[in-house]
């Protein structure tokens, strides 16, 4: 029973999905904008809706550059637009056209689209002819009922649009400011779609005796004055991605819809008709896209400039003295470049002084621990070779074996000290950074170790941890070896200066990547007093004998291995600080993760 239950289940759970009809967009040229273009052809959406169960469609408003995007987007399906977007979209994508819509205006016309150039009625203009130079409003440049046919008119009466006007602005949608602009004498006229004025005036948004149109006709059936010819009205296309059967049944819809009903009032046209010819707008393309051939670039630089005398004048004049100066300034360049030459060397002398101090400053303050480590070896050797000495003055028959051990443990103490007095030389030292395989824990101890005694005096205990698989590194040695004593010397004063911190604690860390090792210095003194770049500017320095450098060298020190290095105070409750250094592995040429 269960069984059969979670069947049904199933089987109704399916069936609701299947029944769910494929959602459809419908992209639509929004001339008066997108609420208006929503409001108009909802109803159409819904009454296809009705006719095509298996599909549910939706408005989509836009203007011609957003309906060409959403069409390469694949956001919309079918289009509702004129003849020109549509020719437009046809050389770029499979389209088909499945009716054409029925002007409810002009008695059911298909032709339908047009210009209508409008000017003031108190305006001197009468004719196209009197508003050569004069700056004129459009919608936008790719509109058929509007710029285009306007521009198809201009090359049947010999005109060229490119040049006619003084000034050709285009406002895009909706189409009301068209008309604003003229009224309030911003442009000298203004190139609307057919029976925009007439809209406007039914609408109460301007008075009808206020304008006046240029070039007037009023074809047969047409209700509107028109200065341009008529080209075939608004139709509906769709894509390839429509099946065949879903076109038909839209077809038939869109051919059986009647004049009475609410999508076709709403949409204001009297039905829809078979796709008609496109050969008007074809040829008017054509004549769009015509080069005159006659006049040569140099020609029109020649009238160019006889027409601009003195801004051709004025511009020799600027680019002579800009040459003048441009020479002048090259040449105080070239005057000052030596001098500037000089200083940067001087400059770099200073640092290699500085980053020296730098060093013996460092070294001043681990003498003590300098002292103690040498003492142990030396100490060690003394009595080792005071045995070896007594056991040959003793009578008794020599142990070769035990004095060949007595003299590797001095060879061993002897080589130790001889190592602090090369790390101590290698920190003084200047020299160029010399990259080789460096084990980092080695470092870390060897540090540590030359700092022992200063730990020791302070009661600071020093703690490591080792997180991963430890690998080499390649580095500076005696670099690295200073910026890891610099900055346990900085956690040790750190400490020393804090009241809060009993017992001194430092934690140095190792956590080994796939590709990189963090170290993290972590003390328990008084943290950072300011930002940790403050604190790593040259000669910016928090100690009263401070030289203001360690910091900065650190920072360079890093960087110079293509490494990353963070100052900052600790995150976990605790008063302290926390300096991160991080390195890549040997061989890697992957960047630093933070």
């Amino acid at each position: 029973m269960p069984k059969v239950l979670l069947c049904l289940l199933l089987l109704l759970f399916s069936s609701a999905t299947w029944c769910k009809p494929q959602q459809f967009y419908v992209g639509v040229l929004a001339n008066w904008g997108h609420q208006q273009a929503v409001e108009r052809w909802t109803p159409m959406m819904e009454y296809l809706n009705e006719q095509v169960p298996q599909a549910e469609f939706h408005v989509y408003p836009g203007n011609f550059e957003a309906l060409n995007l959403a069409m390469e987007l694949g956001q919309i399906q079918f289009i509702i637009t004129n003849p020109g977007q549509y020719l437009y979209l046809s050389n770029h994508y499979p389209l088909s056209w499945l009716a054409t819509m029925r002007s409810k205006r002009h008695n059911g016309s298909t032709s339908a689209i047009g210009s209508a150039i409008i000017v003031k009625a108190d305006s001197d203009y009468r004719t196209l002819y009197d508003l050569k130079g004069k700056i004129v409003a459009a919608s936008d440049p790719h509109a058929l009922g509007g710029y285009q046919a306007t521009v198809g008119l201009m090359h049947s009466l010999g005109m060229n649009p490119e040049t006619y006007f003084g000034q050709t602005k285009f406002l895009g949608f909706p189409l009301d400011p068209l008309l604003y602009q003229v009224r309030d004498g911003n442009v000298d006229a203004a190139i609307t779609p057919l029976c925009t004025l007439e809209d406007m005036v039914e609408r109460g948004l301007i008075r009808r005796s206020d304008y006046r149109v240029l070039n007037p006709s009023r074809p047969k059936g047409i209700e509107c004055q028109c200065s341009t010819n008529l080209y075939p009205n608004w139709s509906f296309a769709a894509t390839e991605s429509v099946s065949t059967e879903l076109s038909k049944s839209i077809t038939q819809a869109l051919l059986d819809l009647t004049p009475d009903t609410d999508a076709a009032m709403s949409a204001q046209l009297k039905g829809w008709t078979s796709p008609i010819s496109q050969l008007a707008v074809i040829n008017l393309f054509k004549e769009l896209h015509v080069k005159s051939p006659d006049s040569s670039r140099w020609d029109s630089v020649e009238q160019w400039l006889k027409d601009n005398r003195h801004w051709g004048i004025l511009s020799v004049l600027v680019f002579i003295i800009a040459t003048l100066y441009h020479l002048w300034i090259e040449y105080r360049f070239h005057q000052k470049s030596s001098s500037l030459i000089e200083s940067e060397r001087q400059l770099k002398q200073q640092a290699v002084a500085l980053e020296r101090l730098q060093s013996a400053s460092i070294i001043g303050e681990i003498g003590a621990g300098l002292a103690h480590e040498i003492n142990q070896p030396i100490a060690a050797i003394t009595s080792y070779s005071e045995g070896g000495i007594m056991r040959l003055q003793s009578q008794e028959k020599v142990d070769v074996q035990a004095c060949i051990e007595l003299l590797e443990k001095i060879h061993k103490q002897s080589t130790r000290a001889g190592e602090v007095v090369h790390r101590i030389r290698g920190l003084l030292r200047r020299r160029e950074a010399v990259m080789v395989d460096v084990n980092i824990l080695t470092l870390v101890e060897e540090s540590i170790s030359l700092l022992r005694l200063e730990l020791a005096r302070r009661e600071i205990q020093v703690n490591t941890q080792i997180k991963g698989e430890p690998f080499f590194i390649t580095a500076d040695r005696v670099g690295l070896l200073q910026v890891l004593i610099n900055l346990i010397k900085n956690s040790l004063d750190a400490i020393a200066d804090s009241e809060s911190a009993r017992v001194g604690k430092i934690n140095i860390e190792l956590d080994f990547k796939e590709c990189q090792v963090n170290l993290r210095i972590t003390d328990n003194g008084s943290g950072l007093a300011m930002d940790s770049d403050t604190l790593m500017a040259t000669f910016y320095t928090t100690k009263m004998d401070g030289l203001g450098l360690g910091l900065a060298i650190c920072k360079e020190v890093i960087s110079d291995h293509d490494g990353h290095f963070l100052l900052s105070n600790r995150d976990d409750g605790v008063t302290g600080c926390m300096a991160t250094l991080s390195l890549k592995k040997r061989g890697s040429e992957a960047p630093i993760e933070v």
